[in-house]
């Protein structure tokens, strides 16, 4: 893993941001704001270097920049604390920077959502967007909604949609659930959704347990094993990431769980090793890309291994870059007031699978979704994360109109 020093940090900040224009070659500075330190850590040093060589793939590149705009991304450290977010916000901002990403964490995402609402309301000709590459609360496009607010990522609803789709057509045998997640709006979100789908689709379905805990604190899963198990679950669902997921399963290895588990985060730093390959055939994830998929992104994440020893997983990083620089090239600036009346409404190739479309209405992104099963890598699906010998291979895919969910938002525009 590279380290991110603050004092890396300062610099980048000192710099400030360039004057918003249409000129080519401007630099556009992304603050990106999430953890570098703490159990989380881990995926924010991933997705640092994610942004960081997708930067240089799309500043190099014009066929996929056609704004043809130089990004550069300003690492903060915000140890999954909104009030550390709310600090890095207002050192971004101070020294010019008008745009933003973070995702690791709803919690944290609802702060920045409120604060950079409240700036631009304040501060008229200093404008912040807010690119969501992660955090997949449903408010957030729909009773929280804001004009300045742009996700790229499905949210909780939506992957859910998916997920329950999957079991009615296809897992005939899940018969107990028990729901285990993150005590914070997105596991309270997965828990919620999950029992509304299954009711309205699976009646015959049972919850027999449900458990939340909190978030990156829990360090031994082994209780909630022993629950799962004393309830006779044979599937769990869970919206854990990170290290809240990486040992939950170990401890279901540990402990003997044989039950399926259908999960948000699979691939994601910690887990493929966790799993290994005693959970084959046994655990799903639900997501907008995944490992095997052919073209380009099979070509970049091979160049991503390369330079870093590690696994690229998000991928609405390049979306956040191709969306950016398609709405920069059809505002003819790199104003936020521009770029984001340009950019909601917007179909553009997300360079993964296809074209892309950010809804208007609520700014949240339409987009296919996937399941995928964890089992041994082979010839037709060949990528091992972590080097463990397995992958998540496709097993269905659902187009967007099969996946949205609709909106709440009543979307209050400037002006």
């Amino acid at each position: 893993m590279q380290r991110i020093t603050m004092t890396a940090v300062a610099i980048g900040l000192a710099l400030g941001a360039a004057q918003a224009s249409a000129q080519k070659g401007e630099t556009v500075k992304i603050a990106w704001i999430d953890p570098l330190s703490g159990l989380m850590a881990p995926v924010g040093q991933n997705q640092v270097k994610s942004f960081q060589f997708f930067a240089e793939k799309f500043n190099n590149d014009p066929k996929i920049n056609p704004a043809g705009v130089k990004f550069e991304v300003i690492a903060l450290d915000n140890k999954l604390s909104p009030t550390e977010s709310l600090n890095a916000l207002k050192a971004a901002i101070d020294q010019g920077v008008r745009y933003i990403t973070q995702g690791n964490g709803s919690s944290v995402a609802g702060a920045l959502i409120d604060a950079v609402a409240k700036h631009n309301e304040r501060n008229p000709g200093k404008e912040v967007i807010f690119l969501n590459h992660s955090a997949v609360d449903p408010d957030f496009t729909n009773s929280k909604c804001s004009y300045w607010h742009f996700r790229f990522d499905a949210d909780t609803s939506m992957k859910m949609e998916a997920i329950t789709t999957f079991i009615k057509e296809a897992q005939p045998d899940v018969k107990k659930v028990y729901l285990l997640n993150q005590n914070y709006s997105h596991g309270q979100q997965v828990a919620r959704y999950a029992k509304e789908n299954l009711a309205r689709k699976r009646p015959d379905v049972q919850i027999v347990g449900e458990d939340l805990h909190p978030l990156a604190q829990v360090r031994d899963f082994a209780p909630y094993i022993a629950k799962i198990k004393a309830a006779g679950a044979d599937t769990v669902i869970t919206g854990n990431w990170g290290s809240d997921l990486a040992l939950l399963v170990k401890a279901a290895n540990e402990g003997g769980y044989t039950g399926k588990f259908f999960t948000y985060y699979a691939g994601v730093s910690g887990t493929p090793t966790a799993l290994g390959k005693t959970f084959a055939g046994k655990i799903y994830q639900v997501s907008y890309n995944h490992y095997n998929l052919p073209g380009q992104m099979g070509k970049w994440q091979g160049e991503y291994k390369t330079k870093f020893g590690d696994d690229f997983y998000t991928a609405s990083i390049i979306r956040i870059y191709s969306g950016l620089s398609t709405a920069m090239a059809k505002a003819k600036s790199t104003d936020p007031v521009k770029v984001a009346a340009a950019l909601e409404g917007l179909t553009f190739n997300g360079q993964v699978n296809g074209d892309v479309e950010m809804r208007r209405a609520d700014h949240q992104l339409q987009q296919p979704l996937y399941i995928t099963v964890w089992q041994p890598a082979d010839d037709k699906f060949s990528y091992s994360p972590e080097n463990t010998g397995m992958t998540l291979a496709p097993v269905k895919e659902y187009a967007p109109y099969v996946s949205s969910t609709p909106t709440s938002c009543q979307m209050k525009r400037p002006g």
